[in-house]
Formats: C-alpha cells, sequence, structure tokens
C-alpha cells in the first residue's frame, strides 16, 4: 500500500495549498447558478428560537434552527420563495425572500412567542427527538447526517430520559446497533465493544483514554448526547482501532432560562437527585452559564456492594462578539464504591454454577475513592460567513485509591480470595485547533476541514502489593461463606512510598502524539455528488508496562456520498487507521502497531419530513497484527499477534416518530470476526479461522414508547423494548481450546409513564422475566461469571421549570 500512502501525502500537502487559496479568494470564479438561504429565528423577547422548523413552501427542503437559532438551506436555484416558519402549537409565519445566482440570501424572523412560550412548547412536544439530523461541532462535520460518507448513530437526552439512563454503562448501548460489553466492572469503566474490537471513548472530541482502565464512566446528568461513529474516525482522532469510537458530548449553555429537577428511586437502595440550570447572568446575554448537580447512593443484589457518587459540571459561556465565544468547562465526578472484583464469582464446573447473588466480597475490605477532574477552555469564531475556528485545549485529572480482588486458587467447592491495591493516577493534556470552510468554486461545493491536534498522556498504578484473605487450610467455602472475618486477615498497605516509585515501570503507561489532518468534501450536481478526499498525518510515542513504541503514518481517507433526492443518500467509503501497540511476547519479539483497512457502503434515509430516519451498511474490516491474550498464559501478561483478522458484517438502525405519539428505537447486526493469516509456527496454524475474542455474532435491539396523545388518558404512556446477543464470544479463546461457550442473551424491559406540562412521572422494570443473566469467560483451569439484577425497578419523577 506504499502507493496508497504517497497518494495520500500527496493530497495533504495539495489540500493545504488548496485552503490557503481558497481562503483568499477562490469564491472570485463562481459560476454556480444555484444560491443560499442562512438565517436567524428570535422570539418576540429577542431570544434565540432553537428547534423551529423552517421550510421553503412547495420544496421537500426543509430544516431546523440551532441552539442559537440560527439556519441555512443550500443549493437553493434562483427565485422567489416563501419560508414557512412554524411551531407546535401556533400559527405559522411566512417569510418571502429572494435567491439570486450564486449569492447567499439573509433574513431575521421574529417568532410572536416568548422565550418562555418557546420553552413551553418544546416541553410539551418532546424537543430533541429520536432522530437526530446534525452532530456536534466536537466531531468536526459541518453537515447533516445524511450528507456523511459513514457510518454515525446518535442517543440524545431524549432517549436517555425515556429509558432512564444514569450513566453510559446504564444500557445506553442498547441504542445503536452491534454494541456489546464484556466485562461490567461494576459503573467505573464502560469499555464498549463494535465491529469486532474496542471503540475508543472521547469526550467533547478529546480521546480519554489512558489505559484499559479508563475513562471513569460518565454520568448522564451532565451529558446531551452521545455520538457513536463506526469505522475509522480520522476527521477526529489521530489513532485508533478501525472499529469506531464514542464521543460523550456534555451539556452546553443554551442562552435560554430554565432549569430541570429530578428524583430516581429504585431497587437496592438507589435514591438519586440532580438539578440543571441553564440561563444567562446579564441582560445581553453575553454571559451564559449551566450548572449540572447530582448525588447518588446506591446498593447491589450482591451484599456489601454498593456504589456512590456525586458530579459537578459548571460551563460559563462568553460572547466576545457576534463571531466570537469562549467556553470555561470543569466537570467533577466522585465515586466511592466496594471492591471491584466483588462482580466476579469463579467455579471450575463452569458459567453460573453459583445463585445470582453470590457474592467473595467482605464487607471489612476498604472502599475504592476515585475523583476524576476536567477542565476545558474552548474558542468559537465565526471568520465570515463560510468560514469557522474552533480551538479547545483540556486538562484530566484522575486519582484512584482503593484495592481489586481475584483468585488465587480456585477448586470444586472453595477458593482462596487474593486482594490486591489499586492506586491509580492519570493526567492528560490535549489542544485541539481546526478550521471548517464551506464555499463555491465554480460549479463546485467545497466543506473544508484542516485541523491539528496534540495530547500527552501519563498513567501511572500500583498493583504490586496483594494479599490472601484465605488460608489454603481455611478457604472461602461456596457452600457456606464466612463473610467478616476472613481466615488469613485483611491486607496492610504500604502507601508511604510515592506512587511513582511504587508503579515502576511495569505499572506506567505514557503516550504523546501530535496529528495534522486535511479533508475537501466536493460536491458536484448541485452537491448532490460527494467525494471526500483525506490525509493524515501522525507522529506518536507511547510507552507501556516498559514497552516501548514510536511510528510516523501518514493515513489516507476517500468517500462517496450521493443524494438520491433529499432525503435518501448512498456511500461508500475507503479508510485506513494504525494504533502503535505494546505488550511482551513470550517470544521475546518485539510487538507491532496495528494496522487497518474499512471498507464499507451504506443507504441513509430520513423518513415524514425527518421524523424518523433509517440507516443501512455493509462493512469488512482487515486488521493486521491485532494483539489478544496469549492462550498459554493464565496470568493474562503475555499478548500474541494474530497476524491478521476480518471483521465484517451488516448493521441497520431506525429511530424516530413513526407515528404521533409513537417512538422506535430498533436496530441489528451481524457481526463475523475470524483470523485470517497466521505465521507458520504450529501454534500459529490451529488459530487459523478461529474467532477472534470479544464479539457477539448477532445483536438485536428495540425500545417503544407511545404516549396518548388526547382523550382522558392524554399524557399515559407505556414502553418497552428488548436486547438480545447470540453466538456470543468472550475476551479469551472461547471454543479454542474446549472451554464452554457463552449462551445467547436476551432480555426485556417495560414501563409506564405520564406526562403533563412541566412534569414527568416515569417507572420502568428492568429484566422483566427475571433471568439469571451474565457475561463471563474461561480463566485457565477456571470460569468466572458477572451476573446482572435480576428483576428490578426505577421510578423517577422530572420537573422542567
Amino acid at each position: 500500500m506504499n502507493w496508497l500512502r504517497g497518494f495520500a501525502l500527496f493530497l495533504l500537502c495539495f489540500q493545504l495549498l488548496a485552503v490557503h487559496a481558497i481562503a483568499n479568494g477562490g469564491e472570485g470564479d463562481n459560476e454556480n447558478k444555484n444560491g443560499h438561504i442562512k438565517g436567524k429565528v428570535l422570539t418576540a423577547d429577542d431570544k434565540p428560537a432553537a428547534a423551529v422548523s423552517v421550510n421553503i413552501q412547495g420544496s421537500k427542503k426543509a430544516t431546523l434552527t440551532e441552539e442559537d437559532g440560527s439556519f441555512s438551506i443550500d443549493n437553493v436555484k434562483p427565485g422567489d420563495y416563501q419560508l414557512e416558519v412554524s411551531l407546535v402549537g401556533y400559527e405559522s409565519s411566512i417569510v418571502p425572500v429572494t435567491v439570486t445566482e450564486g449569492k447567499t440570501a439573509s433574513v431575521s424572523i421574529m417568532l410572536k412567542v416568548s422565550g418562555q412560550q418557546l420553552q413551553d412548547v418544546t416541553v410539551k412536544s418532546g424537543r430533541n427527538g429520536y432522530n437526530a439530523r446534525q452532530v456536534s461541532p466536537t466531531l468536526r462535520l459541518n453537515e447533516p447526517l445524511i450528507d456523511v460518507s459513514q457510518n454515525i448513530q446518535i442517543v440524545n437526552s431524549k432517549v436517555m430520559t425515556d429509558q432512564q439512563i444514569t450513566s453510559m454503562s446504564d444500557g445506553l448501548i442498547r441504542n445503536v446497533s452491534g454494541l456489546m460489553r464484556l466485562e461490567h466492572w461494576g459503573d467505573l469503566y464502560t469499555n464498549i465493544s463494535a465491529r469486532g474490537s474496542r471503540l475508543s471513548a472521547f469526550r467533547n472530541g478529546m480521546n480519554t483514554i489512558t489505559s484499559y482502565w479508563s475513562p471513569l464512566t460518565e454520568d448522564m446528568s451532565f451529558v446531551d448526547h452521545v455520538e457513536f461513529v463506526k469505522g475509522p474516525a480520522g476527521f477526529m482522532m489521530s489513532v485508533g482501532d478501525p472499529a469506531g469510537i464514542y464521543n460523550v458530548v456534555t451539556k452546553k449553555p443554551t442562552g435560554v432560562t430554565k432549569g430541570e429537577a429530578s428524583i430516581t428511586l429504585g431497587s437496592y437502595d438507589l435514591y438519586r437527585a440532580s438539578l440543571d440550570f441553564d440561563g444567562k447572568l446579564d441582560k445581553e446575554g453575553k454571559v451564559l452559564y449551566r450548572l449540572n448537580l447530582m448525588d447518588q447512593n446506591k446498593n447491589s443484589f450482591r451484599a456489601y456492594e454498593f456504589n456512590d457518587r456525586y458530579s459537578i459540571a459548571p460551563v460559563l459561556s462568553f460572547k466576545l462578539d457576534d463571531n466570537t465565544t469562549l467556553t470555561a468547562e470543569y466537570i467533577r465526578q466522585h465515586v466511592k464504591s466496594s471492591n471491584v472484583g466483588s462482580y466476579y464469582v469463579f467455579s471450575t464446573k463452569g458459567y453460573a454454577t453459583l445463585p445470582r447473588d453470590f457474592s467473595i466480597l467482605d464487607p471489612g475490605l476498604e472502599p475504592t475513592n476515585i475523583t476524576e477532574q476536567i477542565a476545558t477552555l474552548s474558542l468559537a469564531h465565526k471568520l465570515d460567513d463560510n468560514w469557522k475556528l474552533f480551538a479547545q485545549a483540556s486538562y484530566y485529572d484522575y486519582r484512584g485509591v482503593g484495592s481489586s480482588m481475584w483468585a488465587t486458587s480456585v477448586s470444586a467447592d472453595s477458593m482462596i480470595r487474593n486482594v490486591s491495591i489499586w492506586d491509580a493516577v492519570s493526567t492528560a493534556k490535549f489542544a485541539q485547533a481546526y478550521l471548517n470552510g464551506d464555499v463555491q468554486t465554480g460549479a463546485v461545493h467545497h466543506r473544508i476541514l484542516a485541523g491539528i491536534d496534540a495530547n500527552e498522556k501519563d498513567y501511572m498504578a500500583d498493583w504490586n502489593q496483594n494479599h490472601d484473605l484465605d488460608k489454603a487450610d481455611a478457604q472461602f467455602n461456596y457452600a457456606n461463606p464466612s463473610y467478616g472475618f476472613p481466615s488469613n486477615g485483611y491486607p496492610v498497605w504500604d502507601r508511604t512510598t510515592p506512587l511513582a516509585q511504587r508503579a515502576g515501570v511495569y505499572g506506567t503507561v505514557k503516550q504523546s502524539l501530535v496529528g495534522l489532518y486535511v479533508q475537501d468534501e466536493l460536491g458536484f450536481l448541485n452537491n448532490k455528488l460527494r467525494l471526500t478526499l483525506a490525509g493524515r498525518y501522525t507522529h506518536v510515542k507511547a510507552s507501556e508496562y516498559a514497552a516501548d513504541s514510536k511510528a510516523n503514518r501518514v493515513t489516507p481517507r476517500i468517500g462517496l456520498s450521493y443524494s438520491i433526492n433529499d432525503n435518501t443518500s448512498v456511500y461508500a467509503l475507503l479508510d485506513q487507521a494504525f494504533v502503535p501497540q505494546t505488550g511482551f511476547r513470550k517470544d521475546g519479539k518485539s510487538v507491532k502497531p496495528l494496522t487497518g483497512n474499512n471498507m464499507e457502503v451504506g443507504v441513509k434515509r430520513d423518513w415524514a419530513g425527518g421524523k424518523w430516519g433509517s440507516s443501512l451498511s455493509v462493512y469488512r474490516i482487515i486488521r493486521n497484527n491485532e494483539n489478544s491474550t496469549d492462550p498459554s498464559d493464565p496470568t493474562g501478561r503475555y499478548v500474541v499477534q494474530l497476524g491478521q483478522t476480518r471483521a465484517q458484517g451488516i448493521e441497520f438502525d431506525l429511530h424516530g416518530e413513526i407515528i404521533p405519539g409513537l417512538t422506535l428505537t430498533a436496530n441489528y447486526a451481524l457481526t463475523d470476526n475470524q483470523i485470517t493469516k497466521t505465521d507458520t509456527s504450529a501454534a500459529g496454524k490451529a488459530t487459523l479461522h478461529n474467532k477472534v475474542p470479544g464479539y457477539a455474532k448477532h445483536t438485536a435491539n428495540a425500545w417503544l414508547n407511545y404516549k396518548i396523545q388526547s382523550g382522558i388518558l392524554k399524557g399515559f404512556g407505556v414502553s418497552g423494548g428488548f436486547t438480545f446477543l447470540g453466538e456470543r464470544s468472550t475476551w479469551t479463546w472461547t471454543g479454542a481450546t474446549g472451554e464452554q461457550a457463552l449462551p445467547d442473551y436476551t432480555k426485556f424491559d417495560g414501563g409506564i409513564f405520564w406526562e403533563k406540562d412541566r412534569l414527568r412521572i416515569s417507572c420502568n422494570v428492568y429484566n422483566l422475566a427475571d433471568k439469571y443473566l451474565y457475561s463471563g469467560a474461561a480463566y485457565g483451569a477456571y470460569y468466572y461469571t458477572q451476573a446482572e439484577a435480576g428483576r428490578n425497578w426505577r421510578l423517577g419523577i422530572n420537573y422542567r421549570f
């Protein structure tokens, strides 16, 4: 593929020159015969009107206003038009506009409602419906989702509210095709997999992974929505697995004074309260604020297990002038939980051989305390109608003090529990800047993106101290477990030595990265046909557990998208990715970087004027030198490299309001992931065509929500859904050496709710069938199981003010 890298390097240089040329007058040769409409919608009291429908009468061209009230409609033939501005429950406004060749017509529209009336309308109509049509600015794409030549799915706040989702690891992934979690880790780390590999975790466009145990699971109290990007995300990340990423987008000030209070009660002593304040600090609206607060106490269906947490997330936004906004954001999350090892149950007999609520946790063990703090400063500047600049810098600080637990030995009816210290510190610094351009050169429309990003990450952890809770002649007995007085006593840790010394080189992970990216999406035939050409140069250095790596790479990206009509598009994508890898091989050879190629085709369609949408994609991912656990090493220290693996499959997503009051999220994915090339050794040949650990061949989800629209029962509703995982594999070599495979997984949930004006009361019941649900894996001579709760409930009360 050297020719492809050479082409990408040429493309990178060419597009840097093109950006410079276009920014300095490329529009002067405009021969396009179409024009554009841009404008802003304000309320009667001069506040921005968000989520207002704007469409051209007699045409399918329509859009919704953004948070600042702005909207744009592109590629409009010259002529006189009537813009219809509509708001649920109010009379539509008609505004005349004239479009001329190659020009942008600007309009300002004043609604006959106040900001308070607008808020009432959006509360009643369920603003931010299930079918999101635009990504956040942190994804760097300045275009509607239907135009993007990639599979991107969004889970927004409306979905989270209906399903009573409280954190990233709390059932959110059911809303996107092909997602699953291999390990639970309580509510500390989410670790989502798709397309046969782990997705990289982003927050506001920044890769927050510093180790396998990161980032701390986001609480949904300060999250606006989550974006799932399937396939390589070259437009926003410099290194990453070809499977994709998820991007958690936090709440920002809207300029509309409003708020929300929520209380949630539930099984296992769940008590949760949250507050969301949104508004402005001055009459002119130049200083805006957002403040989210949350506090939660939560126990478990297992004895002595708990996970309590709080979060504080203030945001200040300063409008320096009409074109420039400076935003400062701080997030603090704190977790106090029981020892994370309590989620494991061990057995030599197989999975789920002990009761669902069985626990190896001893109540005398110290709790684990984790604090994560994030400070971010961002600048958004509109250079003119066609060019926008965005830059941000962020500092992450993570500190944990606690312990974990595993097994020293496991026999048929007992085990020796081993507790190890787990003190960790992680820091990360990020800096990003990128430029979006939307210009016309002759008959070609350009959506240009040029950016640079850099980061430094450091993680160190002490897990070198450990202690057996049980003596060999007085083991922890499954039939008669004893809690509170372990036969070998409790551990006493040495925390007087600085953590950096305790961690040493084998407990340290470091990474530094610099990346440069340029992309041009060229639009032909009035932007119906879009060709994306892009290239990225990346320099990265990494050190993980005493193994070092360094790489420089140019990766290309080619995408093609075609709009069959205003509501339907098809696309094709060819992308590359690479990830420097570290680790230890038993044969002493160095670990090679992972490289990958992704090929994908798909079709997207919006239905009923954008109220609901669907997408279908087919993909094939080739990974070279993928790391996996060494099946001959039960300690998990050594890795093997699989030579070449191939993941391929089909993904289907549907979401939105099907008929008034009825919303649906449904998805299905078929995934096949196997080893296609190995070395010539006998061990290598034995793994050929085996499944790659860590995926489910079939995943299917649905969530239906119906609210009665009229009559005496108006406002009442019911909801329900299911999750199915078929032919699951574990993170180890299930089936390769004869161990048991995980059974299929099926879970049903449901609920009822009532809404009136600003009040919503909802009650959801999870695992309706009360099935014994679990994940797990074979680990040497024994198995471990991580069980989920049986039938459980949540009652939520939300009030908007």
